[in-house]
């Protein structure tokens, strides 16, 4: 080392960084940052800067402090024409306008000239950039994110020791068109709300709806993350495991309003759910559900009706056209591509594949599951608060009524939370100390109908000059508005989703996916468990799975 004292502590310094870089692992947790920060005394930003020139080149040069004068072996440029390049630098190159080197030193050139200075040349002025700290200036010029993504390292905050300690949840548009069940003409883009459990790379559930991103789908996603798969495989043909299931300890999101819903928080709050938040503006944070949608979508383009990433890779393919699957077809072959090839694929980050590395600590601790998937399910749904009134709860200018409602009217006047699916407003949910009770419209004559019927039935009787409505004539609306609908003779994409947002309150068989009750011992114990169970007047969480 040289004699120069300033030199020789700047080597002590870069051998004291090289050390305690050298003790951090491959993934920073926040440990590591937080631990890093105190021992180089640098801010975050710092130390992810450190970290990856350190792994770039592992030599403890590379670790020198940036001094601020000018770099050996490079002449210093006279102030007066310093001056000038740092003020074009500053308020014209280091801008989101991104000019070039050669428009940079037009302008560097012309002040020069006008003062009578020799402006430096091109190569030169291209020199003098090169010493600039190339992470703030593209922060500068291009952002923020991008320059984080290319310039510091990333933290792995989201590294989970075991299954289920960290879930992401996230939707995206699927790329692809499904289609009418009965006419097969084109519904459109479906929404996909999918999660992953971070440890394994396994994916534990997903939902798909005709509706864009809402509390219901997360509440839907959720409950089928959680819950064993076996009888949804078999309801849909698939003989494959999918052995991911299970309360998760903490779930990351995004900032979507769905998820900064009251009733999320809360019901997260009762299963003991750590509910966190990406920072704002990082959507590396996110990287484990973002890379999942990716891998999805990549096969989804497999798929007649695929409307691929771009217009580039689309062509004049006419996806609507081509498309051929139904809702419930495109789930039945998402859950063969999760079950059948991604969980059955080498990782490459975990170097085994996700089912493997499930079955690898799964059991270690045991899972945690709901005592009661109902429950679970209606804790998640969006939720309003009203006060027991003596003809029952009004909600949604509905009068909803149980006759276990009677023993709540001695009681003080409070309000109750009163859960709903807004996919169909036949019945509520009433929680109370003692559970769920279930009430159902007072007028027992009332079709089914959805939330967003009803919105439609409110907004043209608004349009129609009515300042007030009531239950009656909300639903002689709606039963005129279906009649419109479906005596149309030419049906609009628009009228066909509307036809299957209902299609599933229609009366059909119900899966069941909870446990066989006991059999009183006087009744023949049933040859099979799903016909005997199809009529059971209790709650199945598939018949609120299924969308369509």
């Amino acid at each position: 080392m040289s004699d120069n004292p300033v030199a020789d502590q700047d080597w002590e310094e870069a051998e004291f960084r090289a050390r305690v870089l050298a003790e951090l692992p491959e993934q920073l947790t926040e440990g590591d940052v937080e631990w890093a920060m105190r021992q180089l005394d640098v801010s975050r930003a710092t130390v992810f800067r450190l970290a990856k020139q350190f792994r770039d080149n592992a030599r403890t040069s590379a670790l020198l402090p940036n001094s601020s004068g000018p770099k050996p072996g490079m002449q210093p440029m006279e102030p007066a024409i310093e001056a000038i390049v740092t003020h074009h630098f500053k308020a014209f190159y280091a801008t989101r306008r991104k000019p070039t080197k050669t428009r940079f030193w037009r302008e560097v050139a012309a002040d020069c000239r006008a003062k009578g200075l020799a402006p430096p040349s091109v190569r030169r002025l291209g020199r003098w950039l090169d010493l600039k700290d190339q992470a703030k200036l593209m922060a500068r010029r291009e952002g923020k994110d991008k320059a984080e993504r290319r310039h510091l390292a990333t933290p792995g905050t989201l590294t989970a020791a075991r299954p289920l300690d960290i879930v992401q949840i996230d939707h995206t548009k699927a790329d692809v068109t499904v289609v009418d069940p009965v006419t097969r003409r084109p519904l459109g883009r479906p929404t996909l709300t999918v999660a992953i459990d971070v440890n394994s790379r396994m994916i534990l559930g997903f939902h798909l709806s005709l509706e864009p991103p809402s509390l219901l789908s997360v509440a839907l996603c959720l409950t089928h993350a959680v819950m064993d798969k076996s009888h949804w495989l078999a309801a849909r043909g698939i003989n494959t495991d999918w052995p991911g299931h299970g309360i998760p300890k903490a779930i990351y999101v995004d900032n979507g309003a769905e998820f900064h819903a009251r009733a999320f928080g809360l019901a997260c709050a009762e299963y003991q759910i750590d509910l966190r938040y990406r920072p704002p503006g990082t959507p590396r944070y996110g990287g484990h559900i973002e890379r999942l949608i990716g891998t999805m979508m990549g096969a989804v383009h497999l798929l007649p009706g695929s409307h691929f990433s771009n217009i580039f890779e689309r062509g004049d393919l006419d996806a609507e056209a081509e498309a051929v699957m139904t809702l419930a077809e495109l789930e039945t072959w998402l859950a063969l591509e999760i079950t059948g090839s991604y969980h059955a694929r080498i990782h490459s980050a975990l170097e085994t594949t996700p089912s493997a590395a499930w079955g690898l600590r799964a059991g270690e601790p045991k899972v945690r599951m709901p005592a009661d998937l109902r429950q679970f399910l209606v804790d998640f749904l969006p939720s309003e608060q009203r006060v027991l009134q003596r003809d029952g709860f009004h909600l949604f200018h509905i009068r909803y009524w149980s006759n276990e409602l009677r023993w709540l009217m001695a009681r003080e006047s409070r309000k109750y939370t009163l859960k709903y699916d807004p996919r169909d407003l036949s019945r509520i949910f009433v929680l109370t100390e003692d559970g769920i009770i279930e009430a159902r419209p007072a007028d027992l004559t009332r079709p089914a109908i959805t939330l967003w019927e009803h919105r439609a039935a409110r907004r043209a009787l608004r349009e129609a000059g009515r300042r007030s409505v009531d239950e009656e004539l909300i639903f002689r609306t709606i039963e005129a508005q279906r009649d419109l609908v479906d005596s149309a003779a030419r049906q609009t994409k628009a009228i066909r989703r509307h036809q299957a947002r209902r299609a599933h309150l229609d009366p059909r068989p119900m899966i069941d996916v909870t446990p066989v009750p006991e059999v009183p011992e006087a009744l023949p114990a049933p040859e099979n468990k799903s016909n005997a169970l199809k009529d059971h007047p209790g709650f199945y969480v598939e018949e609120w799975y299924d969308d369509d």
